[in-house]
């Protein structure tokens, strides 16, 4: 799980053309279709129901959104220099969102929430079954009553087929990168190494550097999954299989689909600690 170290501070500049606020907009209409609505201030248990865990959160974008929308946030992600970038974010906005630095399969809180999301294929770097549903487990353990956990993943189909071994290369005028991708259909383990290159001036080097480029690397491990196998996961955690979408169509999901939300439903505590 020891990613997007230096790749955090460019992270932001290649995922500019993301569409977040489709995404939040979409995510906005899941929480309020499954339960989760923006409570009375009056009502102190509503209150607890309204905090919205961001698992995964990276650079904070989704979060934002989300607090601007009303909800109170808790980002917690496993690389501090995408916490610091959520974090000037914070500052800029003025929003009251609380980030933690945790690893998703050890998080912990101080009490329950109403809903917990995990988008941008976070699950997918969980590359054992026992780690995602140890994190099911918590997620379960975290939510308030009845609350629901929302989540994606890519799919073994789309690595296998859609990304399988490319190699992708994009050209900035400040930095660059060289994607190149390998994907081992006997693991489900999806390789991708990304070299770098940022303009040194925008790391404090003197303007004297002039044209000087800083190259660096970063290997990322994702395991593909299937909807059977998360869903015997989910189950496995003790929480109810609510419903899965085809991310892309928002329909139902078929043999090709790339990428899949998962809504799943708080089932009690008692499976937690088994």
């Amino acid at each position: 799980m020891g990613t997007y170290t230096d790749f955090a501070g460019v992270y932001d500049t290649f995922m500019d053309d993301t569409p977040y606020e489709e995404w939040a907009a979409y995510l906005l209409e899941l929480l309020g279709e499954y339960g989760v609505a923006v409570p009375k201030i009056t009502e102190a248990a509503a209150a607890e129901r309204s905090i919205v865990v961001d698992l995964g959160c990276g650079t904070g974008t989704l979060t934002q959104l989300l607090a601007e929308a009303g909800y109170d946030m808790i980002g917690i992600d496993n690389s501090r220099e995408m916490l610091n970038i959520a974090l000037t974010k914070r500052e800029k906005s003025g929003k009251d969102i609380l980030y933690l630095h945790q690893d998703m399969r050890e998080f912990e809180l101080y009490g329950t929430a109403g809903a917990i999301i995990c988008v941008c294929d976070s699950m997918n770097y969980l590359l054992e079954e026992d780690e995602i549903e140890q994190t099911l487990r918590l997620v379960n353990n975290y939510l308030y009553p009845g609350g629901v956990f929302i989540f994606d993943f890519n799919t073994i189909y789309k690595y296998e087929t859609v990304i399988g071994d490319a190699t992708i290369a994009e050209n900035r005028e400040d930095c660059s990168f060289i994607w190149e991708n390998y994907f081992d259909c006997d693991s489900g383990i999806n390789e991708y190494d990304l070299t770098v290159f940022v303009r040194a001036t925008e790391r404090g080097v003197t303007e004297e550097d002039g044209e000087s480029f800083r190259r660096f690397t970063e290997t990322h491990y994702q395991r593909g999954y299937t909807l059977d196998m998360m869903r015997s996961l989910v189950e496995k955690a003790g929480m109810e299989f609510v419903a899965a979408i085809d991310a892309d169509t928002r329909g139902d999901v078929w043999e090709e689909s790339e990428r899949i939300y998962v809504i799943a439903r708080e089932c009690g505590k008692e499976h937690v600690n088994e």
